[in-house]
């Protein structure tokens, strides 16, 4: 029955993310600077789903674990990576969110698909060769008996497990918890002055109503990508917290562990749920109506 329940939560995250992929990249319609943030976003998770996923329902199915040390380290490795792309990209979107909300006429200007394009492939770079450093240097992943329980996670340095928490986790969501208090605060501020508009000779204005339809548009999607934000920090707080006080085999514990990987199946039912063009694009995928479209 666990097993079962295990591979349709593997299957549901790699098709659910496959189904974003797919749509941002056919549609040239979707191919925006935010899109492209969220196509990084569901890759990530997709990693998620056919990697970290199926090692993990293994390591829980089997009493031991099978592989050899370098799976070990390759798994672990990996767990890591996808976390930090996660973040990386989370950043990002609150930074594009940010300029698009408080500063939407400069968006376009500053914001440009080459330069999306260039910050997220440099955000893969570091999050690729930052853990890959960590793991060489400060980690020490030891096997014995090849036995999963057996299958240690040994930071050799405190103080380096406490500067890569620093980095890796309170910076990136100190960055995003501050961007977003400022794009809610400017967007209120935003709506309340459209809202004095709307009875004013200004809203009959062609250009005035595009204007007021365009900042709403921006907001809606800030406020879409920010649920995605705060479904992260709620996933991966408790984790993080647990491994820091303390450590137990308890189903609590478990449950804990656990919450990091249901994030990867949640953001594209997010997009599903409050975006409707990945309603009809995912309509066209599975009816294979590709080409009409």
């Amino acid at each position: 029955m666990a097993s079962s329940l295990m591979m349709s939560f593997e299957a549901v995250t790699v098709f659910l993310n496959v189904l974003v992929i797919i749509s941002i990249s056919h549609f040239k319609q979707l191919h925006t600077t935010t899109n492209l943030l969220i196509l990084s976003l569901a890759v990530s998770d997709l990693l998620v789903g056919l990697i970290v996923i199926p090692v993990t329902t293994v390591a829980i199915m089997e009493p031991c674990w099978g592989f050899e040390e370098y799976f070990c380290v390759f798994h672990f490795y990996m767990a890591c990576l996808c976390t930090s792309l996660s973040l990386g990209n989370l950043v990002l979107i609150s930074i594009d969110r940010y300029v698009a909300v408080c500063d939407p006429l400069l968006y376009h200007s500053k914001i440009t698909t080459t330069r999306m394009m260039c910050c997220i492939s440099i955000t893969w770079c570091c999050c690729i060769i930052y853990d890959a450093a960590i793991i060489k240097n400060f980690v020490n992943v030891q096997v014995h008996s090849r036995c999963l329980n057996e299958c240690f996670i040994v930071e050799e340095l405190h103080w380096a497990n406490i500067i890569d928490l620093v980095i890796t986790m309170v910076v990136p969501c100190s960055i995003i918890i501050t961007l977003y208090m400022k794009i809610f605060v400017v967007a209120r501020s935003q709506a309340r002055s459209q809202a004095r508009k709307v009875f004013s000779k200004e809203a009959a204005c062609v250009s005035g109503v595009k204007t007021v339809q365009a900042n709403k548009s921006e907001r809606k999607a800030a406020k879409t990508l920010s649920i995605v934000v705060f479904n992260y920090l709620i996933c991966w707080i408790p984790f993080l917290f647990t491994n820091m006080l303390f450590f137990s085999s308890d189903n609590l514990s478990f449950t804990i562990s656990f919450l990091p990987l249901v994030n990867s199946l949640i953001n594209p039912i997010i997009y599903a749920l409050f975006y409707p063009w990945f309603k009809v694009t995912a309509k066209h995928i599975l009816t294979l109506k590709l080409r009409r479209s």
